[in-house]
């Protein structure tokens, strides 16, 4: 079986990503949509310009929404609406594009550890998200929620369980589990938690400090997609995998890891 490759194409990259994706019948994740001063300037001339060019995609197309300062189910409430208000906007910019799922983020502070803290943030993201997902359900799009800072595995899969809603899965972002999981939950771990909910993978390579986004080659990185590979292709959906990386020729580099369909390579 194919593994359901995509390219991270940012707003430098996207030509490149393109014409990569079409070489070996990739997908694409848009990234442009992420960044704050899109959002709030020519999203509809950079949006027209994408449905233009993504016409011939031969793979599928995914975003990553807004994230950076963002805080779903803040206690603060204007903070909470600007991030839902965000959220939506990115929902209806992805269903005009015709992307079949957003990645957002929860940003659950890692380094707060106590039980009152968790027990707040889960009940004020329940409320967050239940209707998020109802929101993007009527748009026909699904919503992952990536694994940034969360220590646990079931700061998420708590959420998503109480949730139980048809458009709100999982990301997992390989890199991050790495760096900011508590050693005691190991990555299987974290995909047994996950594994029914998780449809988005985001792939790359660290040195176990810095979340850095380098090819699986990379000569200072400490991931070996050799031996995680096997079990993310046994996860119960198969998942998209998202090459979440700086430089094109990273990503290029780290196609041969994958198994493609041969007429990629033709």
């Amino acid at each position: 079986m194919s593994d359901n490759v995509l390219l991270s194409a940012g707003l430098g990259n996207f030509d490149e990503c393109l014409a990569l994706a079409r070489e070996y019948k990739l997908g694409i994740e848009l990234m442009a949509f992420s960044v704050p001063a899109v959002l709030d300037g020519d999203w509809r001339d950079l949006t027209n310009r994408y449905r233009k060019e993504l016409g011939s995609l031969p793979g599928p197309l995914t975003m990553h929404g807004p994230f950076m300062d963002l805080a779903s189910g803040s206690p603060d409430q204007r903070i909470n609406d600007l991030t839902y208000g965000r959220y939506e906007h990115v929902i209806r910019i992805a269903s005009g594009l015709g992307a079949q799922q957003v990645v957002f983020h929860v940003n659950y502070i890692g380094l707060l550890h106590n039980d009152s803290y968790r027990e707040g943030w889960h009940q004020r993201n329940v409320d967050f998200w239940g209707p998020l997902g109802d929101y993007a359900e009527s748009y026909d799009v699904i919503v992952a929620i990536e694994n940034m800072w969360e220590f646990d595995p079931t700061i998420i899969g708590n959420l998503l369980c109480e949730l139980d809603h048809p458009h709100l899965k999982s990301c997992i972002d390989v890199g991050h589990v790495n760096l900011f999981s508590d050693p005691e939950f190991s990555f299987d771990h974290w995909l047994n938690t996950l594994g029914k909910w998780i449809i988005e993978l985001h792939m790359n390579n660290n040195n176990g400090i810095m979340d850095e986004h380098h090819s699986f080659d990379w000569e200072q990185g400490v991931l070996d997609y050799e031996g995680l590979l096997p079990a993310l292709r046994q996860l119960p959906n198969e998942p998209l995998m998202v090459l979440e990386m700086d430089r094109v020729e990273d990503m290029k580099e780290s196609l041969r890891y994958f198994n493609l369909d041969d007429s990629s390579f033709d």
